[in-house]
């Protein structure tokens, strides 16, 4: 009978994607949302169990009736705006909710634990290539709340033997290849899907956050990694951790995930008119509150020991694979 793995937040873009992998690897991948952001429609490779993370009796049960051998923390509040908005909510909603998962993950005896952080734990490192050693300076309470649960892995591990792998990552693109699962938000904030809104006609024109930023192009530049080559880098992580290798007695080992390439708002704008041949309606408009000016991330790190390789984050590749869903018209009809 083949392993069991519980995908938190698994109805959604990332955990979806991560979904397929995990059974592509022979893995079965159990999904844990609460569909505030998720999509029932996005869970076809596994069961599906409805709940909140801080419903500790929903969790419990979900541990002890598909006792599963390892946890893939997906679940998280993470627009960076309402974070800077709404700080409350993000150490409620991530910190306080990790907190009862990670509990509860001990309570059933599992001790294998792959967590989805952030690049947003770095804050501002303007003109460097950031890594697993990088000052960790976060500029809103999104990235702040994800600092947090590393370090409350760091101390579950010397506690209780629980053995985590970090995944700090840049700005996830594109959709699976096959267009089973894709990108889908409502709201929707994320670059490249605003664009292909903006192509199509759902909304009436991109809106670029600043323009005065110091760049070469006076929009800001982030390190885009296409969402499967993301999830084949947690599946290597948990493969990883599953052999034995990194802290044997608890600890944690923190990956970055990035291409060592940075687009500017603009550069993507352009491939994305490119792939598509459609013009993207634009207008200009203010900075947005925490925004960090540059961020891009090597991988050295994730090579060297887990064998990870970006093979589809180019910027056609992931702009292609998203169009492609994009067309397909989302979930929820």
């Amino acid at each position: 009978m083949a392993d069991r793995v519980l995908v938190t937040g698994g109805a959604g873009y990332i955990g979806s994607h991560a979904c397929k992998a995990l059974a592509a690897a022979g893995y079965v991948p159990v999904t844990y949302d609460n569909l505030c952001t998720g999509w029932r429609e996005a869970v076809k490779f596994g069961p599906f169990e409805q709940g909140e993370l801080m419903d500790r009796t929903r969790l419990d049960e979900v541990f002890a009736q598909h006792r599963p051998v390892a946890v893939m923390h997906f679940a998280a509040l993470s627009q960076v705006g309402e974070a800077m908005r709404e700080p409350a909510k993000y150490w409620r909603g991530n910190v306080g909710a990790s907190l009862s998962l990670i509990e509860a993950t001990l309570a059933a005896d599992v001790r294998d634990f792959v967590f989805s952080s952030t690049c947003a734990t770095y804050g501002d490192h303007d003109g460097v290539i950031l890594d697993e050693d990088t000052p960790q300076q976060p500029l809103n309470s999104y990235g702040a709340s994800k600092r947090a649960i590393e370090d409350m892995l760091r101390d579950f591990g010397a506690s209780d033997g629980l053995r985590s792998v970090i995944f700090r990552y840049f700005n996830v693109a594109g959709a699976d290849p096959d267009a089973e699962v894709g990108e889908f938000h409502q709201p929707e904030t994320h670059l490249i899907p605003l664009i292909l809104d903006a192509i199509d006609g759902r909304r009436p024109a991109l809106t670029v956050h600043g323009t005065d930023y110091p760049t070469p192009d006076g929009t800001c530049i982030r390190d885009y990694v296409h969402v499967m080559d993301l999830v084949d880098a947690h599946v290597l992580g948990l493969d990883w951790l599953r052999a034995g290798n990194g802290p044997q007695a608890g600890g944690t080992e923190v990956f970055c995930l990035g291409t060592g390439n940075g687009f500017s708002v603009r550069e993507v704008v352009d491939h994305s008119r490119h792939v598509t041949n459609r013009a993207v309606p634009m207008v200009d408009g203010p900075r947005r509150g925490g925004d960090a000016v540059k961020l891009v991330s090597g991988s050295e790190k994730a090579g060297r020991v887990l064998g990870w390789q970006p093979r589809r984050s180019t910027l056609p590749v992931m702009v292609g694979d998203a169009w492609r869903w994009h067309q397909n018209g989302g979930y929820g009809g």
